[in-house]
């Protein structure tokens, strides 16, 4: 295992792991996601937490049932919301990639209320932010995307937020590293907040 710098915790690397670490992180490689990267390399250390932990994030980020510019949507107002610069740092170019207007990505990153959403994109918007700020949601939200996505929908978009929070709380609490080559953009000056942000209602 080696230390990273600015890591609280050693992150396992392939030479070092036991068999069961190199078992799940064969199944991560292997997969999906193709790379370890972020929470994951901090749950190796207990592989029976980190199988299941990846085979839901697959579940729930490559689900078909929403658009995954919607998804990535939903991700990066739980970045902002838990100050979490890694996860900003991933899925904000995940969102770009995915069609997400760079204008809507810089509101989210400074904290402001996008403008020129799309019907859909505002009801996702909207069902998060609610969720983030309040761990509850009106009944218009719900009934909007129910009524857009179905029962599933509102499962997976309810679950999605929930594992992305739980991310950014790994990410954030052992200070795992941004990627190599990349710095913090969410305007934190190198602090740590005392809460989480706010996210803006439209």
């Amino acid at each position: 295992m080696k230390t990273i710098l600015g890591a609280r915790i050693t992150l396992p690397d392939v030479e070092g792991m036991n068999a069961d670490q190199q078992r799940v992180y064969d199944s991560i490689v292997t997969g999906k996601r193709g790379t370890l990267v972020g929470p994951l390399r901090a749950a190796l250390h207990v592989p029976a937490l980190a199988a299941p932990w990846s085979a839901l994030g697959e579940a729930l980020r490559f689900n078909p049932t929403l658009p995954v510019r919607l998804t990535e949507l939903a991700i990066i107002l739980v970045a902002r919301a838990t100050n979490s610069e890694l996860e900003w740092a991933i899925h904000s170019r995940v969102a770009l990639r995915e069609g997400l207007p760079q204008a809507v990505v810089d509101a989210i990153r400074d904290g402001r209320a996008p403008e020129g959403l799309s019907d859909e994109e505002a009801e996702i918007y909207t069902y998060t932010a609610e969720l983030l700020n309040a761990v509850q949601v009106s009944d218009a939200s719900h009934s909007a995307i129910r009524r857009r996505w179905g029962e599933e929908g509102v499962v997976v978009l309810t679950a999605l937020t929930g594992y992305y929070m739980m991310v950014a709380m790994t990410l954030n609490a052992h200070r795992l590293p941004l990627p190599e080559g990349m710095g913090p953009e969410l305007g934190l000056g190198g602090t740590v907040p005392e809460a989480l942000s706010r996210i803006p209602m439209l």
